[in-house]
């Protein structure tokens, strides 16, 4: 199954010059420009086997950036990283290709810019469960970075909410990615676009607590969230007050709908992430 998701995604890439994410996880639209609000947040760039593509991740401390496990699982070489609020206001993206792709980017390549390894938690990984995709990762910076990092949530965070309190919760989810836009001519269907690429956040509304997913609603109505989750953000946090309680893992159908975080407010996540060095 993640293979096809995959090719659809990789299909979709030649279209706007940059590749999506590596599976349906998403975007903020319909949400606002972060500017420097959220200056920790990162664009991450890499490749696969499949070709290059984006995700987002943000730092919980100065050399660990939090991702999802499918921006990280199968990534060649090095993961180019760009704390950028704006990227590009039209393409080209402005991101060197590697040299060599079948081998991804080497240090080369990224010379003077900012640069990681992935790793992959072994436990919450490879989307075992359809209805619980695992999917946790990180990016382990070459060097520090002097920017904001984030706390995670305290384990059982999202657990304590009582079920009356779920929906009156919102998340912000923050990230780079697909916007829907209506085009200039022609039907004024919104389709989605790439530029311009810059970090949004959007406020979520919380549907269900599940043992894994935080499930959240897409909505643009008054009270309801600012927006949605769409194509290309995948991995970047959502949070909770002013700690990452989530991470975007995916998304159905038209980037105003149901959606999927990966709750990090978890344990076993914790555990793991606290063999980098990052306090839980």
């Amino acid at each position: 199954m993640r293979r096809k998701i995959v090719a659809a995604v990789a299909a979709l890439a030649a279209a706007f010059g940059l590749a999506l994410s590596a599976a349906p996880a998403q975007a903020s639209t319909g949400g606002e420009p972060d500017g420097s609000t959220h200056a920790g947040v990162a664009i991450i760039v890499y490749y696969t086997p499949q070709g290059r593509f984006r995700c987002s991740g943000a730092l919980v401390s100065p050399t660990v950036l939090l991702t999802a496990a499918h921006c990280t699982d199968g990534a060649l070489g090095k993961t180019l990283v760009s704390f950028d609020s704006t990227i590009a206001e039209r393409p080209p993206s402005g991101f060197p290709a590697a040299a060599n792709p079948s081998v991804g980017y080497t240090s080369a390549d990224l010379a003077g810019k900012i640069s990681g390894t992935a790793h992959t938690d072994p436990d919450f990984s490879h989307f075992t469960d359809e209805n619980n995709w695992n999917d946790v990762g990180v990016i382990v910076l070459d060097s520090p970075v002097s920017l904001p990092t984030y706390s995670l949530a305290a384990a059982g965070t999202l657990d304590a909410l009582a079920p009356g309190d779920v929906p009156k919760t919102r998340v912000t989810a923050v990230g780079y990615g697909t916007e829907l836009a209506k085009p200039a001519t022609g039907p004024q269907r919104r389709v989605p676009v790439t530029y311009p690429l810059i970090r949004r956040s959007v406020d979520l509304r919380a549907q269900q607590v599940g043992p894994q997913i935080l499930t959240t609603h897409a909505n643009v109505n008054p009270g309801a969230g600012t927006g949605g989750i769409c194509s290309g953000d995948s991995g970047g946090p959502a949070f909770l007050g002013d700690t990452i309680v989530a991470l975007t893992s995916f998304g159905r159908s038209n980037c105003l709908a149901l959606d999927g975080l990966q709750r990090v407010d978890l344990a076993p996540v914790q555990s793991w992430l606290a063999g980098f060095g990052v306090a839980s």
